[in-house]
């Protein structure tokens, strides 16, 4: 499924806050007629949007996957997609059995922004050293403690793929793992958005991650610029290609 974050508080429910989970148990509830509870691979954080995120719920509903993802569409606001629904094993979880996440981070780096664009990545006019925030974000491929970029509790994570790629004037950062922690990404992109500054090298930012130390790391990357894109599952991987998820 995906979902554009812009007027979400999350993913997950919260009390008086607007979120995904809660128009999508609020959609299925009417379709299946029955009180639902949706469980997400990735709970989002406000502003942060989807194009691969997965969901599982049960229902007693005689109803078939198309039938059910038809009228959840139906019932869905304009900024909430749901691209397929399946039956899944009886012990499937879509968050406790998902082996890896992807995320992407856009970002437009160029004086004039592009207003169509402005929900969905970040525009910096000043430029960059692409090759440096390549250089700094090989540091972070390995299993360790990412801590210093924990919004909350820290730990250990197992990072497979930290790459920058640019077209044009839009630089994505695409970075794969086990798991994130909360906040990890944003923090993540704030750091090595400094690294691009000039204001730390590669190895000041290997250190920081060394440390442990939330407050050595840099401010978190503003929310709309990141995008959950993929879910694995052993060797499956639930990924949605834009097109595909606004259809």
């Amino acid at each position: 499924m995906a979902y554009d974050g812009t007027r979400y508080a999350g993913f997950q429910v919260q009390p008086n806050a607007p979120t995904v989970q809660a128009e999508l148990e609020r959609a299925l509830a009417s379709v299946c007629d029955e009180g639902i509870r949706v469980t997400g691979a990735g709970r989002t954080d406000a502003g942060v949007h989807a194009t691969g995120q997965v969901i599982d719920f049960r229902t007693a509903s005689a109803l078939d996957g198309k039938t059910i993802g038809r009228g959840v569409n139906a019932l869905l606001p304009q900024d909430i997609a749901v691209s397929e629904l399946e039956p899944a094993e009886e012990d499937f979880h879509a968050r406790f059995s998902a082996t890896g996440r992807t995320y992407e981070y856009r970002i437009r780096n160029a004086p004039e922004r592009l207003p169509l664009e402005r929900l969905r990545e970040v525009q910096l006019a000043s430029p960059l050293d692409v090759a440096a925030m390549r250089e700094a974000s090989a540091r972070l491929i390995g299993r360790r403690d990412f801590s210093a970029f924990a919004a909350g509790r820290g730990g250990v994570r197992t990072v497979r793929r930290a790459e920058w790629c640019a077209d044009g004037t839009l630089l994505r950062f695409e970075i794969a793992a086990d798991a994130f922690l909360r906040g990890m990404v944003r923090a993540i992109v704030g750091t090595l958005l400094w690294v691009g500054r000039g204001k730390i090298d590669a190895g000041r930012f290997g250190e920081i991650i060394a440390s442990g130390d939330r407050s050595r790391a840099g401010p978190s990357a503003p929310a709309n610029g990141l995008c959950l894109v993929a879910v694995e599952y052993g060797e499956r991987t639930r990924r949605i290609d834009e097109d595909e998820a606004n259809e």
